[in-house]
């Protein structure tokens, strides 16, 4: 079973940056997409960053120009940079890992919080 863990999240004063990083355990390999999502309180979850295998990166409107999504290997398969952030970027970020054969995987969360 593969398992995701975020890190990297924390408490941050508008216009700072941070900097996000999901390890993963277990057989990983054959993804073909890997994303970041996130959600505020009483908000849908949506999508930030992905980056598909072989494909050019896709953002959110809200974060262009500001975030940066990365591939990485198989035991780190994605980051996030995140620069000038703002109150409305709080919200517990998530990683997400799709697989070839169909299936997804996710990890547990990591808070961002963005002070005025």
């Amino acid at each position: 079973q593969v398992h995701l863990v975020e890190s990297g999240g924390g408490l941050v004063q508008s216009g700072g940056s941070l900097v996000l990083s999901c390890a993963a355990s277990g057989s990983i390999f054959g993804f073909d997409l890997m994303a970041w999502y996130r959600q505020a309180p009483g908000k849908p979850r949506e999508l930030v960053g992905e980056i598909a295998s072989g494909g050019a990166p896709n953002y959110a409107d809200s974060v262009k120009g500001r975030f940066t999504i990365s591939s990485g290997s198989a035991e780190k398969p994605v980051t996030l940079q995140m620069h000038s952030l703002k109150p409305g970027d709080t919200a517990i970020y998530y990683c997400y890992v799709l697989h070839s054969d169909g299936i997804g995987y996710w990890g547990q969360g990591t808070q961002v919080t963005v002070s005025s």
